[in-house]
C-alpha cells in the first residue's frame, strides 16, 4: 500500500496531481489548510491545501477546517516585535558610508512596508472565520463541487448553507443531501421557458454575442424547430455582413427549411426589412461578433436593435469559455439590452461547474442550451433541475 502527501494551491490542482499519479480510483485519506511559514516563523506564508491519498485503500475522507490561524495572536506580537526591534549591528562591522546608510535605510522601510502588509492580510484572514470538520457527507458534497469545476470559494458556500439546511437525517443519507444540494442551486438558477408567440402578433428574436460562439447555427436550430416541429411561419434576418461565409451558411440554411431571408446591413434597411416580415410568426435576426471591448462597435449593433425594435434580445455565450471572459462578455454586452441568456457549445467543455458564477449572479434568465451541431436536434429550453444536474455531471448531455 503507497501513501502519499501532495500540497497544492487549492483542492482543484490537489485532486488533479492525485487523479494523475495515483489514478482514478485512488481514495483520499486525509484533507487540510496550511501555510508555510516566513521570516523565520514570524509570518504565515501561502495558503495550501495537503492532501494524504492512496491507490491501495478505500477508507472515508475527511476535510480539515480551513484554519484562519490558530496562532494569530502570538505571531501578531512576534511580528510587531520584529517590526519595532532593529536588530543591533556587530561589533566588528564597520561603520557604513552615507550611501550605504541610505540604502540600507531604504531596504529596511521597504521591508517593514512588506511585514506591514502581510500583518493587514494575516488580521483579515482572521476575521473570514473557517469552517468547521466537515461530516463526511458534507465532505462527499464539497469534493463533488470541486470535481465539477465550481469555483472552491462558491463551494464552501454552499456546503456551509447546506450544513446550516439540513436535517439531521439529510446529513446522514447521501441521497437526501444530494437531494437537497440540488434544490439549493435550483433556487439561484433563473430560467424564461421558451420562446412564445402570440397569435395574431410577429415576434422579431435577435442573438447577440461574441464571434465564434455559435449564433448562426443556434438560430437555425431554433428557426427549424419552429418551422418544422411548431409549423410557424417563420422569417431570418442577418446583419453579419462581415463574414461572407456566415450570410452563406445561413442562407444554406434558410433554403433547406424554405424560409424567407433578408441580409441587412444599416439601420434604414433593418426598418424596411422588418415592416416586410410582419406578416410572419416569428423571425429571427442574426447579428455579427462584437468584441466586448469595442465600444463603438456595440453601439451600432444597439442602434441595429433598435430599429428592428426586437421583442427579445438573447445573449449567446460559450460554454468552454474561462469564467473571468464570461462574466466580462456579460457586463460589457448589458448596455445592448439582452433580455435572456444562451448557452452553446456545451458538449465542447471538460465540465460545466464554472458556469454556476454566471447563471447564479447575472440579471439575465438562461433560456436555451445547446449541446452539439446537429440541426434541429442539439438545441433544448433551459431547466433549473435538469442544468444544475449537468453542471454536477450527474445527468448525460444528450437525452436518450
Amino acid at each position: 500500500m503507497e501513501i502519499r502527501t501532495y500540497r497544492a494551491s487549492s483542492m482543484q490542482e490537489a485532486m488533479e496531481i492525485i487523479r494523475r499519479e495515483l489514478g482514478p480510483d485512488a481514495a483520499i485519506l486525509h484533507a487540510r489548510e496550511v501555510r508555510r511559514t516566513r521570516f523565520f516563523g514570524l509570518l504565515p506564508g501561502i495558503r495550501q491545501i495537503e492532501v494524504t491519498a492512496s491507490c491501495g485503500v478505500n477508507v472515508p475522507s475527511r476535510l480539515k477546517p480551513a484554519k484562519a490561524n490558530a496562532s494569530f495572536d502570538g505571531e501578531r506580537t512576534a511580528v510587531t516585535q520584529a517590526i519595532a526591534t532593529e536588530p543591533p549591528v556587530p561589533a566588528h562591522r564597520a561603520a557604513p558610508t552615507d550611501a550605504f546608510s541610505s540604502r540600507w535605510s531604504r531596504e529596511i522601510a521597504g521591508k517593514l512596508n512588506d511585514l506591514h502588509g502581510m500583518l493587514q492580510e494575516l488580521c483579515q484572514r482572521s476575521r473570514l472565520g473557517h469552517m468547521a470538520e466537515l461530516p463526511e457527507s458534507l465532505f462527499r458534497v464539497f469534493t463533488d463541487l470541486i470535481e465539477a469545476d465550481v469555483p472552491e470559494e462558491l463551494a464552501r458556500e454552499l456546503v456551509e448553507t447546506l450544513r446550516s439546511q439540513a436535517t439531521g437525517p439529510e446529513l446522514q443519507d447521501p441521497k437526501l443531501l444530494r437531494t437537497q444540494l440540488c434544490r439549493l442551486l435550483e433556487e439561484g438558477i433563473k430560467t424564461t421557458g421558451p420562446i412564445t408567440i402570440e397569435p395574431g402578433r410577429r415576434r422579431l428574436v435577435a442573438l447577440v454575442g461574441p464571434t465564434g460562439v455559435g449564433k448562426t447555427t443556434t438560430i437555425a436550430k431554433l428557426a427549424a424547430h419552429y418551422r418544422l416541429r411548431e409549423r410557424r411561419n417563420v422569417g431570418l434576418v442577418t446583419a453579419d455582413t462581415y463574414r461572407i461565409a456566415a450570410v452563406e451558411q445561413l442562407r444554406t440554411y434558410a433554403e433547406i427549411i424554405d424560409l424567407p431571408m433578408y441580409v441587412v446591413a444599416t439601420p434604414r434597411e433593418m426598418r424596411e426589412t422588418v415592416r416586410r416580415l410582419e406578416h410572419l410568426d416569428l423571425v429571427f435576426m442574426d447579428t455579427a461578433g462584437r468584441s466586448p471591448r469595442d465600444e463603438i462597435k456595440l453601439q451600432e449593433l444597439k442602434a441595429l436593435i433598435t430599429e428592428a425594435r426586437a421583442d427579445e434580445v438573447h445573449l449567446v455565450l460559450s460554454a468552454p469559455a474561462a469564467p473571468k471572459t464570461l462574466q466580462l462578455i456579460a457586463q460589457q454586452f448589458a448596455g445592448v439590452g439582452p433580455t435572456a441568456l444562451i448557452l452553446t457549445k456545451l458538449d465542447e467543455a471538460n465540465t460545466l461547474g464554472h458556469l454556476l458564477p454566471l447563471v447564479r449572479n447575472s440579471p439575465l434568465p438562461l433560456s436555451y442550451l445547446t449541446t452539439g451541431q446537429n440541426v434541429p436536434d442539439d438545441i433544448e429550453v433551459a431547466d433549473a433541475a435538469r442544468f444544475t444536474r449537468l453542471l454536477l455531471g450527474w445527468e448525460p448531455l444528450r437525452r436518450r
